[in-house]
């Protein structure tokens, strides 16, 4: 049985952010982390300290684009987290860079593994949690990339 169109983007999106050319990949070292894709993304906050990026299939939406076609707007949400260590505003800096650079990396290009999509725009509203900043000494970030596919 095949993969639904929104899993197989959620899929694609995981495969492009642990490809070398990633974000995640810094020119000279080990990558910063391993995305992986999840529903219900779960964890404990003594894992945190290494950095997650999580990648979950959000919604789907469908109109007629014309009398023979119709475009499927699907979301993915692209969750960067980490608890945060002494580095203070320097580190959440360097992890909000982070993810405008996953945002640029996808914005208005096609996953190499779903060329059929187009990714129409990455939204980052709030940019990050306010209250995992404060409550937990964690950052997070939820990054929603928009593919579109016309079919």
């Amino acid at each position: 049985m095949a993969d639904s169109v929104l899993v197989q983007i959620a899929d694609a999106v995981v495969a492009e952010l642990n490809a070398p050319s990633s974000p995640l990949v810094p020119a000279e070292g080990d990558p910063l982390a391993t995305a992986a894709r999840a529903y219900a993304p779960v964890f404990d906050l003594g894992e945190m300290a290494d950095l997650h990026v999580t990648v979950v299939p959000k919604a789907a939406s469908a109109e007629r684009a014309d009398r023979a076609t119709r475009q499927f707007d699907y979301s993915v949400d692209v969750a960067v987290q980490k608890k945060l260590g002494d580095g203070g505003d320097t580190e959440v800096d360097g992890l909000m860079l982070l993810v405008e650079r996953i945002a640029d990396h996808f914005n208005g290009k096609r996953p190499v593994q779903y060329a059929g999509a187009v990714c129409l725009r990455a939204d980052n509203e709030p940019v990050y949690s306010p209250d995992h900043l404060r409550e937990l000494r964690q950052f997070t970030s939820v990054l929603t990339l928009v593919f579109r596919v016309v079919r």
